[in-house]
């Protein structure tokens, strides 16, 4: 990983964590326990605090930053989708940032709420606990279901094992230069699937 002091704050990234050597952590930055930071990601916290809870996970080209004296805070087994932007803004226990959502200054996901993808959540707004807001901007669509909640559980769990996976079988490498005659393919995770898939089971 890319990390960089900054007025003498250094980023803390616990030992269970795993930060990808691709993502830059900057300066007042507190990753922890059981973690995911993807490639790609940039936390810059070099005028607010970032901290993200245990088993929380920020996955590639993620942007996390703040205005001074402020801070961005993941609670514990927060979710943050591919490509998302945090700013200034704090995301509850478990809640779920959809991939390509941007989440303004002083706004509050609360516990268990999902941000659908490439949503806008305006500043200061509050998403209520386990609800669902899309669109742009970001507004109450409806409650969650009990399946939905249970599906979530179980990707952030596939983050959380993914962060214990790389920490003991990631390393840079060569690639090959075609397939072997019986490449197997990642057994695990089979039990999740794309979200939509169980909104059309229950449609």
């Amino acid at each position: 990983m890319a990390v960089y002091s900054i007025d003498g704050l250094i980023p803390v990234v616990d030992v269970s964590a795993f930060v990808h050597p691709q993502a830059t952590l900057i300066g007042d930055v507190i990753v922890g326990p059981r973690c995911y930071v993807g490639p790609g990601a940039s936390l810059r916290g070099d005028f607010g605090r970032i901290v993200l809870g245990a088993g929380a996970n920020v996955q590639d080209c993620c942007v996390l930053h703040s205005f001074p004296a402020h801070e961005v805070r993941l609670e514990d087994d927060a979710h943050v989708g591919h490509g998302a932007v945090l700013h200034g803004c704090t995301v509850r226990r478990g809640a779920l940032i959809g991939i390509g959502a941007i989440v303004m200054d002083d706004a509050m996901v609360e516990e268990e709420a999902f941000v659908g993808a490439a949503s806008f959540v305006r500043a200061g707004f509050v998403v209520p606990r386990r609800t669902l807001v899309t669109g742009v901007p970001a507004r109450v669509v409806r409650e969650l279901k009990a399946e939905e909640l249970a599906w979530k559980v179980t990707g952030t769990r596939e983050y959380q094992q993914l962060a214990a996976r790389s920490l003991a079988t990631l390393k840079a490498c060569a690639p090959l230069t075609a397939p072997e005659p019986d490449r197997r393919s990642f057994g695990g995770g089979a039990d999740v699937i794309p979200l939509h898939l169980i909104d059309r089971g229950n449609s």
